[in-house]
């Protein structure tokens, strides 16, 4: 209750809380201010015809419409919840598996430890973005195979950062005398040292949202990612490759095909680089000095 106090009295944390309530509720309400014209695939963006050329905002479509007819509000507004389902999962996932791993490997150590490590070290040498690609192409263009994607290459830096903070903390006087008295592994593990380690973890987590969302949108705009009619802003601004110099003398002449979904990525990864900023500054406590309350 102290730090969402504190985190909102900080500006920077109060802007970033402020952008991930307005995104909250666009993605809540979407059904309602962009009524899906397949229920039962709200994600599918409907066409309104086969034109290669964009065309501006007009009644009925106010972001206008993309290469191929696309509603790019439509596209916004989805993308929206699907942004917020992508980061919830790619994130949650990954960070369970970081968090159990790290704990289980640095508690107990040797062996245990030394497999896990060498393990985290493979999978880091495959560069991300890259491994993801491949992995995202392989599996096949749907959100399931992208989310698998992400957090196959996602996970080691929760590991190691959960690893670091469970390797001071075991040797904490109350862990030992937990131990002394014959306290089940387990509960020292959930009651005493994931409470106590788990706050780095959160806060990079919190970072990583932002990141994971623009890593998902790379995937759409390189054609790995969802299928072409998928409400997602990657997607959206993949549309837009081929217009964004505009026309001769006019060379904004297609703005709206790549501001309102680069704009949506923007806000969006601004809010929880806010967001996780003021996290680490309240939670800290080198730099509590430095908040201002």
């Amino acid at each position: 209750m102290k730090t969402a106090i504190k985190l909102l009295k900080n500006p920077l944390g109060l802007t970033g809380v402020v952008l991930l309530v307005f995104f909250g509720v666009v993605a809540l309400v979407a059904p309602y201010i962009a009524p899906p014209k397949w229920p039962d695939e709200p994600f599918r963006m409907p066409r309104y015809g086969y034109w290669s050329e964009p065309r501006p905002p007009q009644p009925g479509h106010p972001f206008g419409l993309s290469a191929g007819q696309y509603d790019i509000f439509y596209g916004c507004v989805w993308g929206t919840r699907l942004a917020w389902i992508v980061s919830l999962l790619v994130v949650g996932l990954s960070t369970a598996i970081g968090v159990t791993l790290g704990m289980i490997g640095a508690f107990y150590g040797g062996i245990v430890d030394e497999v896990i490590m060498r393990i985290t070290d493979v999978f880091y040498a495959f560069p991300f973005l890259s491994a993801a690609m491949a992995l995202a192409a392989i599996l096949g263009h749907t959100v399931k195979s992208g989310v698998i994607a992400l957090v196959t290459f996602g996970w080691m830096v929760y590991a190691r950062l959960m690893r670091g903070e469970v390797l001071r903390l075991k040797e904490m006087d109350y862990v030992q005398a937990a131990r002394a008295v014959g306290v089940p592994i387990y509960r020292i593990l959930i009651s005493h040292i994931l409470p106590n380690a788990i706050w780095p973890v959160f806060v990079t987590a919190t970072m990583n949202m932002g990141s994971i969302v623009i890593t998902f949108a790379a995937l759409s705009f390189l054609g790995v990612g969802l299928p072409q009619d998928y409400a997602d802003w990657g997607q959206m601004i993949s549309f837009s490759r081929d217009w964004i110099i505009g026309l001769h003398g006019n060379p904004l002449a297609y703005w709206y095909t790549f501001v309102f979904p680069g704009g949506a990525i923007t806000l969006f990864c601004l809010a929880w680089n806010l967001v996780g900023d003021a996290l680490r500054d309240i939670l800290d406590p080198r730099l509590r000095g430095r908040i201002a309350i």
